[in-house]
């Protein structure tokens, strides 16, 4: 299966961005991991960050096109208002797979709120650079 991992504003800063809420491991080294567990479980992934909404919704709607299978997407803040990454998660076709290191229903009113989850097949969150693994582990049930 083809995953395409997308994450959106500010996560490009892991690994200095408060560590102390999201741990110390860069974004690339997150997906070093993730590729090795990916590449053992038989999957071939791509990631990409961008702090810009329209290039994230490009990413999102060209999936398909692409021969992607699936997307976990992180959008960072965008989560809680972007509905132009809700609408290109909806019209690109390809299941998506929200994930969040922090537990968001735990932490400030705004960003208690995802309208990115009504139209995403799961949502992990709080379990740290750890949910993109879990992702990973729930792809046969979430591509069915």
């Amino acid at each position: 299966m083809r995953v395409l991992f997308l994450f959106g504003p500010s996560l490009g800063a892991l690994g200095t961005r408060e560590p102390e809420r999201y741990g110390t491991q860069t974004l690339q080294e997150i997906m070093h991991e993730v590729t090795k567990r990916a590449d053992a479980l038989g999957h071939e992934t791509e990631w990409r960050q961008s702090d810009h909404e329209g290039e994230l919704v490009g990413w999102l709607l060209g999936a398909r096109g692409d021969g992607f299978d699936v997307v976990v997407v992180n959008p960072g803040a965008l989560t809680h208002y972007s509905y132009a990454i809700r609408d290109a998660i909806e019209a690109s076709g390809v299941p998506a797979i929200e994930v969040h290191m922090t537990n968001i229903y735990a932490r400030e009113e705004f960003r208690r709120e995802s309208v990115i989850s009504p139209v995403c097949r799961a949502t992990i969150t709080g379990a740290g650079a750890g949910g993109y693994h879990l992702a990973l582990e729930a792809l046969p049930w979430i591509t069915r």
